[in-house]
C-alpha cells in the first residue's frame, strides 16, 4: 500500500473510525493495562492512544464482543452530540435521541437492555445514577475530548463498578494533554436558532517534569424543534498529565456541566402520531389575580396559551413551558494513577467524586388551608363563595400563599423534585506479569454515594416564571423561598435520604498460549452492595405516595399504620430507615484463538446483576401480622454468551458474533387491581421470571478504492418471556411467549465515505430500525423507521494557512422521515383477561405515549487549530 493509501486509510478507512474490532475504551486505568493498551502504547498522527492498525484503525484483540469508535469518526459527527448518539452505528445498540442535538436525553437499548441495565463509565467511574441507575445521556463531556468510546454488547469488565449492569458497557475515554501549546476554537450554526462554540487551550509541556495540561470551555442554546421554550448548556473540562516514565503516569480531570432545558411534551400515543398531531406544552400561563375576601381557585381561574396558537380559559397552568423544565448541575473530580512498583507488579489507582443536582420541574395545587401548613384539622370547609371567605375562621387560620390577605384560596406551587448526590469512590488494581505470557490482576473498588431527594415547594413569581429552578433546596441557600407553615415546618413533596455502598474485589488471570495465537482469560467479581433507606415523611403503604407533615396523627391502627384527619381512611406508614443487602459472586471467562494471520475466533461467558432500585425499595407495605415488608423482589441476574468471529486486512474487517442471554428475575412494576390484595390499587414490583434471548451481531468495513470506504453493520435479536407475570395468586398477566418491549428485532446500519478530493470529503450513513412492542404483552407496536444522515467536510488549511482549520456540514435526518423514538412503555395498552380460568378478570389498559423523533436538521461548523 502507497504513502497516499495509508494516509486516506487513517483518516476513511473504517468509516472514519467506527470499529468492531477496536483496542479498549476501559472501565479503569487498571483495564487498560491489564488488556495493554497502556503498555503498548504508541503516538498515532498527534494523539496517543492503543495499538493501532493502519494509523487509526484501532485493532481489537479482546475476548469478548465489543465495539469500538475513534475521533477521528466522531470528529464527523454533529458538534456537540451525546456520545450515546454517535455510538448509535455499532451492532446490538439502538439509541433514541428526544432531541436533534442530544440535549434532552434519550433512551438506550443495548441488545434489549435499556440504560439502567447498562453501565456507563467515563474514564473509568460510573455515570449510571446511584438511586435509579438511569443513564443521562444530556450531561456527557463534549464530543471533541473524547479519544475513544467503547460498547461491551454482552459482558462487563471484570472490575467494572457496577451493581446494575446486566446489559453490557457504555465506555468513553477522554485524550490527554497535547506536548505541544495549542488552541482549538470550533463554532457551529444550526437549524432552531442553535448556537455552539467550543474552545479548548493546551498547556504544552512545562516546569521541571514536562507535565501538561489542557483546559476547554463550551456554551450551548437553541430553540426546541417543537414547542415553546430553549435549551442551554454551559460545559468546562480541564485535565494535568504527568508522565512518570517506564509506563507510569498520574493524571487529575474535572468536569462541570450544566442544562437549563426546556422539556418537550412527549405524551403523544399512536392514534395522535398516525393524525400528525404534535401536542406541546403551553406558550403562557396567567393565574387569577388575587384579591383579599374572594376566592382565587387556580385549578380551573387560569387562562393558558396554548403552543397551537389557541387560548384555554377556566384552567390551570400546570402545562405552562415555565414549569416544564429539567434543569442539572453535575461535576466529577477524577484521578488515574498507575505506577510500576518493580518490573513485574504494577499498582493502578482512580480515585474520583461525582456531585450532581437535578429535577424535573413540577406543579402542585396547594389549599392555603392544608393541615401541612395550618395543622388545624377543624379548617378544611371547602370555600367557594367570597361571603364563606369572610368569615373570620375562614380568612384568619391556614397560610397565605398568594399574598392577598386571606387564606380561601387554591394556589399552584413550584414543587420540583430534587435529587442530589455527592458520591466518593476508588478503582484500584494490583498487576502482576507473572512471565511474558501470563498476567494476573486483583481489583477493589468502593463507590459511595449519598443520595438526597427532597421536594421543597416555593411560590411563582408574578409572571408566572420561577424564582429559582432547584426551588427551596438547600445545597444553594435557597431556604428563604421555602413555603412555611403556621409552626415553621416547609411544606415539601418528599423528603428521603439513602446511602448506595459498592464494595467490590475482583480477580483476573490471563494467558498466552502457542506463540500467542490463544489468549485465555478467567476472571471473577464479587460485588457487595448495601441500600440504607431513609424515609423522612409518612408513605402510603406499597406506594411512592407519601404525606410530609408535621400534622397530629388522627389514629394508630393495630398494625401500626397511622391515618389522620384531612385524609380519612387512607393508612400511612410512619418515617423508616432501614438497610437492605445484596451479594453474589460472578464469573467472567474468555478465550480467543488466532489463526492463519488474519483471522480469529473468540467465546465469552459472564454473568451480571441488576439489584433493586431505590425508588422502587421504597414502597414498604403491612402485612396481614402487622410487619413492615420492603420488597419481596430479587436481584435480576444474567449468563451471557459469546462466540465470535473476526478477520483483518489491510483493506477489510469483519467481526460477527452469535450470543444468548438467560435473563432471569426480570422486575417489571405492575398495577395490582385485586381488592384480596396488601398492595391493592398500587404499582409494585415484581419479578417476570426468566427470559430467553438470543441474537447476532456483525459488521464490515471494507477500504472499495483508495478514496471510498463503506461500513455495515447487523443486529438481530429475538427475546421470549418464558412465564406469565403473577400479579395476585390468581390473576396473570399474559407474558409468556412475548418479546421484550422497545427491542427491535432487526436492525440496520450502513455508511459510506468518499474523499472526492484531497481536501473534501463526503460520508451519508443511514440506519433502519424494526417494529418496537410498547408493552410487556405485545398488544401495540411501534412502526419501524429509517434515518439517514449526511456529513460533509473541507480542509481549509491552505486557505487561512492555519493547522487544522476546516468547515463542516452535517445534516441529520436527511429525508425528515416522522417516527416514534423514545417509549413510554407498560404492562398492556387494551383491556385484556387476566384470569387463566373460565372467570373473567378485565386488567383495563393503558395507551402507551412516546417522544417524536426530531425532523430534519442542519448545522455548519467552522473549526480552527493554532
Amino acid at each position: 500500500m502507497n504513502i497516499r493509501t495509508r494516509a486516506l486509510w487513517a483518516t476513511t478507512a473504517l468509516v472514519g473510525g467506527i470499529l468492531v474490532a477496536g483496542a479498549a475504551s476501559a472501565q479503569s486505568s487498571g483495564t487498560d493495562t491489564a488488556e495493554g493498551t497502556v503498555i503498548d502504547e504508541v503516538v498515532v498522527t498527534g494523539q496517543r492512544g492503543p495499538r493501532t492498525i493502519l494509523g487509526a484503525a484501532v485493532a481489537q484483540t479482546v475476548d469478548k464482543t465489543r465495539s469500538t469508535i475513534t475521533q477521528e469518526y466522531i470528529g464527523r459527527q454533529q458538534a456537540g452530540q451525546s456520545i450515546v448518539q454517535i455510538l448509535n452505528n455499532v451492532p446490538g445498540l439502538n439509541f433514541t435521541n428526544n432531541d436533534p442535538y442530544g440535549n434532552s436525553g434519550g433512551n438506550i437499548r443495548l441488545r434489549g437492555f435499556d440504560g439502567n441495565r447498562v453501565s456507563l463509565t467515563f474514564d473509568g467511574i460510573p455515570l449510571n445514577d446511584t438511586g435509579n441507575y438511569a443513564a443521562y445521556t444530556n450531561q456527557q463531556v463534549d464530543s471533541e475530548i473524547i479519544e475513544r468510546a467503547s460498547v461491551n454488547q454482552g459482558s462487563t469488565d471484570v472490575d467494572s463498578p457496577t451493581a446494575a449492569a446486566n446489559g453490557g458497557t457504555i465506555a468513553y475515554q477522554t485524550s490527554r494533554p497535547l506536548d505541544e501549546m495549542g488552541a482549538q476554537i470550533n463554532a457551529t450554526i444550526g437549524s432552531f436558532s442553535y448556537g455552539r462554540v467550543f474552545g479548548r487551550f493546551d498547556t504544552g509541556e512545562f516546569g521541571p517534569w514536562g507535565t501538561t495540561a489542557f483546559i476547554t470551555g463550551s456554551y450551548t442554546k437553541y430553540d426546541k424543534w417543537k414547542g415553546p421554550g430553549e435549551l442551554e448548556k454551559k460545559q468546562y473540562n480541564g485535565r494535568i498529565f504527568q508522565d512518570l516514565g517506564d509506563g507510569d503516569f498520574a493524571s487529575l480531570a474535572f468536569h462541570w456541566n450544566e442544562n437549563r432545558n426546556a422539556s418537550y411534551n412527549n405524551f403523544v400515543n399512536l392514534a395522535q402520531f398516525a393524525l400528525g398531531l404534535k401536542p406541546e406544552n403551553d406558550i403562557a400561563c396567567f393565574r387569577p389575580t388575587p384579591v383579599d375576601g374572594t376566592v382565587q381557585n387556580e385549578s380551573n381561574q387560569s387562562t393558558a396559551f396554548t403552543y397551537f396558537g389557541g387560548v384555554l380559559n377556566n384552567t390551570s397552568c400546570t402545562n405552562d413551558s415555565r414549569t416544564r423544565i429539567n434543569p442539572s448541575n453535575t461535576g466529577n473530580i477524577r484521578g488515574q494513577f498507575s505506577y510500576g512498583l518493580t518490573d513485574s507488579l504494577r499498582l493502578t489507582v482512580d480515585p474520583y467524586f461525582q456531585y450532581t443536582i437535578a429535577n424535573g420541574g413540577g406543579f402542585t395545587l396547594t389549599s392555603e388551608r392544608d393541615d401541612r401548613l395550618d395543622q388545624n384539622t377543624t379548617n378544611n370547609a371547602t370555600v367557594t363563595t367570597a361571603a364563606q371567605c369572610v368569615a373570620a375562621a375562614i380568612r384568619t387560620t391556614g397560610v397565605d400563599l398568594n399574598g392577598d390577605g386571606d387564606s380561601c384560596d387554591n394556589v399552584a406551587l413550584y414543587t420540583p423534585s430534587n435529587t442530589n448526590t455527592r458520591r466518593y469512590g476508588v478503582l484500584s488494581s494490583l498487576i502482576w506479569d507473572i512471565n511474558d505470557d501470563h498476567r494476573v490482576r486483583v481489583s477493589y473498588t468502593n463507590d459511595y454515594g449519598r443520595h438526597r431527594q427532597t421536594g421543597e415547594a416555593t411560590r411563582y413569581n408574578a409572571d408566572g416564571s420561577v424564582p429559582e429552578v432547584f426551588a427551596g433546596e438547600n445545597t444553594w441557600g435557597n431556604e428563604d423561598l421555602r413555603v412555611f407553615g403556621r409552626d415553621g415546618s416547609y411544606l415539601r413533596t418528599r423528603d428521603r435520604f439513602s446511602i448506595a455502598l459498592l464494595n467490590q474485589i475482583s480477580a483476573e488471570y490471563r494467558g498466552q498460549f502457542f506463540d500467542d495465537a490463544l489468549s485465555v482469560t478467567l476472571g471473577v467479581r464479587a460485588p457487595f452492595f448495601t441500600r440504607e433507606l431513609n424515609q423522612f415523611c409518612f408513605s402510603q403503604s406499597a406506594s411512592s405516595n407519601v404525606r410530609c407533615t408535621t400534622e397530629a396523627v388522627a389514629s394508630t391502627l393495630a398494625n401500626g399504620n397511622v391515618t389522620f384527619a384531612s385524609t380519612g381512611t387512607t393508612q400511612y406508614i410512619r418515617p423508616y430507615a432501614v438497610e437492605l443487602k445484596y451479594d453474589k459472586v460472578l464469573p467472567n471467562i474468555g478465550a480467543s484463538y488466532r489463526f492463519l494471520d488474519n483471522h480469529s475466533v473468540y467465546a465469552a461467558f459472564a454473568q451480571g446483576i441488576s439489584v433493586p432500585r431505590t425508588d422502587n425499595l421504597y414502597q414498604p407495605f403491612r402485612d396481614t401480622a402487622g410487619n413492615l415488608i420492603f420488597t419481596a423482589v430479587q436481584p435480576e441476574t444474567t449468563d451471557s454468551y459469546d462466540l465470535g468471529y473476526r478477520y483483518t486486512s489491510s483493506r477489510f474487517i469483519a467481526s460477527a458474533a452469535i450470543w444468548y442471554i438467560n435473563y432471569d428475575n426480570r422486575i417489571v412494576s405492575s398495577f395490582d387491581n385485586d381488592p384480596n390484595s396488601p398492595t391493592f390499587n398500587f404499582s409494585t414490583d415484581r419479578n417476570l421470571g426468566p427470559v430467553e434471548q438470543q441474537g447476532f451481531d456483525g459488521s464490515l468495513e471494507w477500504l472499495v478504492t483508495d478514496t471510498f470506504a463503506l461500513y455495515a453493520a447487523a443486529s438481530y435479536n429475538k427475546s421470549e418471556v418464558q412465564d406469565d407475570l403473577a400479579l395476585t395468586s390468581t390473576t396473570f398477566l399474559p407474558t409468556k411467549g412475548k418479546t421484550i418491549v422497545e427491542t427491535p428485532e432487526w436492525t440496520f446500519n450502513l455508511r459510506g465515505n468518499w474523499d472526492v478530493t484531497d481536501k473534501w470529503s463526503v460520508g451519508l450513513q443511514g440506519k433502519w430500525v424494526d417494529e418496537r412492542f410498547t408493552t410487556d404483552v405485545n398488544d401495540e407496536v411501534a412502526p419501524s423507521y429509517t434515518v439517514v444522515d449526511f456529513d460533509s467536510r473541507y480542509d481549509l488549511t491552505d486557505t487561512f494557512g492555519i493547522r487544522g482549520a476546516y468547515v463542516q456540514f452535517n445534516v441529520s435526518n436527511l429525508f425528515d422521515e416522522e417516527y416514534p423514538a423514545s417509549i413510554s412503555s407498560g404492562n398492556n395498552a387494551t383491556n385484556i383477561d387476566v384470569d387463566p380460568t373460565a372467570a373473567v378478570v378485565i386488567r383495563t389498559g393503558q395507551v402507551r405515549t412516546f417522544s417524536l423523533g426530531s425532523p430534519r436538521t442542519m448545522m455548519l461548523t467552522l473549526g480552527t487549530k493554532f
